[in-house]
């Protein structure tokens, strides 16, 4: 299928104006702002429009606008009424209800996080505060293979009612949702290791294409999970088939980050091909030190890919550790039938050496058990683990770190989360910096006080997006400001088809952001990770004020976003 051409956000090359590489130096913070303003406004990137006066909701004022193309900042005025932007330029005459000063500081769009599990606990925690404190007012959900978009087992109408739960539910930020492959498996197949047959292969299409019809963003798969690690390529391609009228991503987790990196790039652009849809690759990594130098050759394979005619791009996290389930370290094909049939081959002796003995070639990999952080467990006599490395918490016990592992599995019925070590921070810089990268959290949804205070989190879920923006473009200078707002708005609002977000243009939807470039920085640690970030200052959804000189306020409320595809 021909591919459009263009740049990632839908817009052709020409219209992004060249950005200084030192854009992000200056001598004070309105210089870093401002700098090429002048340059963007004789290219007619931000015209100032004429109005009678009349009153808005609100406008923010003299702030340094980037509209989220990727050009330059403008300094200018937003004003916002009844939940859109309706007018953008120099010094506009009308008022506003409310009036905020942004001078000195970075007006952008609100960040559009590509690939998010916050919706988990929206309707236990409306607020949804670590998210809105990075100044995300859209999350995609629905990530890993997995979407909580589902009703009775027949999936008939999920999406509609998930959608339609999510516009009820007062939480504060936008949801879109994409449909997880590895869901519609386990309803379908079970978490057994065997092939769909026909018939549930064609009930299986039947609701990704219902969910689709329903308003879904793409498809996604968690290849290195169950059921979804059981579902071989030609599945895929069948499930991914519907996406292509629509132009929506196939999102796919990989089915291996690290010593087979590259035949799992090539499984995915062969699945994205044969389905004819586009490609997203989550969380694009190379794990493990034997690996950080097969980057080039990954980047390789992907641009050759857009060459010859495939829609691909990908999202990344700005942190080296990743986050999933501990009996991710264990052989997929011991969790073959799910939790009992796994517990199971723990205690059949020659089985449970073969597992053992695969684990520890894992652990290995990133580098030993220290690399291994408890991020969270279900049993509450093992609540001391949490926050702690496995190797030095092993051994505070006097015990070995793979038997106190398997026991924390066996205590929490598999529910134990980790953060492994195991990337560059080098390729890291790359990957964030490549024009084909979007920016994504892999993220929940925290605070420090309240239900979603539980566990050891990654930090991504608190400190993503300001990251990027404080130690990536202000610090390690990887990538420019403009260059990393477009990555974390205009760009992945293309991608899903979310139509009227993802830019500062009138007629738009009115969610905003306003932080300062010259002091924004995460504070969440993996020792400390229940710490927001600082000079995000400013948080509008749908036109109303979230967030505000650090205070939050209420009847901010998020939709549903249903992709028009």
């Amino acid at each position: 299928m021909k591919q459009p051409t263009g740049d990632i956000a839908g817009t052709a090359p020409a219209e992004r104006p060249h950005v200084a590489p030192d854009a992000t130096t200056g001598s004070n913070r309105r210089e870093f702002v401002a700098a090429g303003a002048a340059s963007l406004l004789a290219l007619g990137g931000m015209p100032a429009l004429r109005l009678q006066r009349t009153d808005h909701d609100l406008v923010i004022r003299r702030g340094t606008i980037f509209d989220g193309r990727g050009g330059e900042g403008v300094e200018g005025d937003v004003a916002i009424t009844g939940g859109n932007i309706v007018a953008i330029g120099r010094s506009l005459s009308a008022k506003g209800r409310e009036e905020i000063d942004a001078r000195g500081l970075a007006v952008a769009p609100g960040f559009i996080d590509i690939h998010s599990h916050a919706d988990g606990s929206l309707d236990e925690d409306p607020r949804a505060e670590s998210v809105v404190r990075q100044g995300v007012t859209t999350i995609v959900a629905g990530q890993d293979g997995s979407s909580r978009a589902w009703g009775d087992e027949s999936g008939a109408g999920s999406f509609a009612t998930y959608f339609g739960r999510r516009d009820a539910s007062g939480a504060s930020v936008n949801v879109a949702c994409m449909v997880g492959l590895g869901t519609v498996r386990a309803r379908v197949v079970g978490d057994d290791d065997r092939p769909a047959t026909p018939a549930e292969l064609a009930r299986m299409a039947s609701l990704v294409e219902r969910a689709l019809r329903d308003g879904a963003c793409g498809a996604s798969s968690g290849l290195e999970y169950t059921p979804g690690a059981f579902a071989p390529s030609a599945e895929l391609i069948a499930l991914c088939r519907p996406l292509a009228a629509r132009g929506l991503p196939y999102a796919t987790h990989m089915r291996n980050e690290d010593d087979q990196l590259l035949d799992a790039i090539d499984e995915s652009i062969a699945v994205a091909r044969g389905a004819r849809c586009p490609l997203q690759i989550s969380h694009l990594k190379t794990q493990g030190p034997r690996n950080w130098d097969k980057l080039d050759l990954v980047f390789r394979r992907i641009e050759e890919s857009r060459r010859a005619g495939l829609d691909v791009t990908f999202d990344r996290y700005p942190y080296t550790a990743y986050q999933t389930g501990l009996t991710n370290l264990f052989p997929v094909w011991s969790r073959d039938g799910g939790s009992a049939a796994f517990l199971k081959r723990l205690d059949d002796v020659p089985v449970a050496a073969r597992i053992r003995t695969e684990t520890l070639g894992k652990v290995e990999l990133i580098g030993g058990w220290d690399n291994v952080l408890v991020a969270s467990v279900r049993a509450s006599e093992d609540r001391a683990a949490e926050g702690k490395r496995l190797g030095t918490y092993a051994a505070s016990l006097g015990a070995e770190p793979y038997a106190v592992a398997v026991a924390l599995l066996r205590r929490s019925d598999l529910n134990v989360g980790m953060v492994g070590f195991a990337m560059s921070e080098d390729n890291l810089d790359r990957i964030l910096a490549h024009p084909l990268a979007m920016v994504c959290s892999d993220g929940g949804s925290f605070a420090v006080e309240g239900p979603t205070r539980r566990g050891s989190p990654h930090p991504r879920g608190l400190g993503t997006f300001p990251r990027v923006l404080g130690r990536y473009v202000r610090e390690r200078k990887a990538l420019t400001l403009a260059d990393a707002i477009h990555k974390m708005t205009a760009a992945p609002a293309a991608r899903l088809r979310i139509a009227h977000r993802g830019r500062l243009v009138t007629g738009f939807a009115a969610d905003v952001v306003v932080f300062d470039p010259a002091t924004v920085a995460d504070r969440a640690t993996y020792e400390s990770p229940f710490q927001y970030p600082v000079g995000i200052s400013t948080v509008v959804v749908n036109g109303a004020v979230a967030l505000h000189a650090g205070e939050r306020r209420p009847g901010a409320q998020g939709r549903a976003l249903r992709a028009k595809g």
